[in-house]
């Protein structure tokens, strides 16, 4: 059994920052390819960031140079550092895990982000 649980999440004004944390119940961050999902209201779910266990990263084209994602192996947690943050930003985000190895993948409950005047 796998956990993922999101944290970081709320309401934040347009050009503010945040950062969401994601916890794993178990060694998985490390050798897991990790990543970050968003759902805007109203609209598909859709990739944001992803860091496979070699390090290699990948960014949505509309959030490149804003968010940033990293973990730290020690912890099982992977962070996104979301800077100059705009409405269309708003969505609530997942934590997703996954391996091509074994074939699975990990989902966490989300994290609501409002980004609002």
């Amino acid at each position: 059994q796998v956990q993922l649980v999101e944290s970081g999440g709320g309401l934040v004004q347009p050009g503010g920052s945040l950062r969401l944390s994601c916890a794993a119940s178990r060694s998985l961050v490390s050798f897991y390819t990790m990543g970050w999902y968003r759902q805007p209201p109203g609209k598909q779910r859709e990739l944001v960031a992803a860091i496979t266990s070699g390090g290699s990263t990948n960014y949505a084209d509309s959030v490149k140079g804003r968010f940033s994602i990293s973990r730290d192996n020690a912890k099982n947690t992977v962070y996104l550092q979301m800077n100059s943050l705009k409405p269309e930003d708003t969505a609530v985000y997942s934590c997703n895990a996954r391996s091509t190895v074994y074939a699975v993948e990990y989902w966490g409950k989300g994290t609501l982000v409002t980004v609002s005047s």
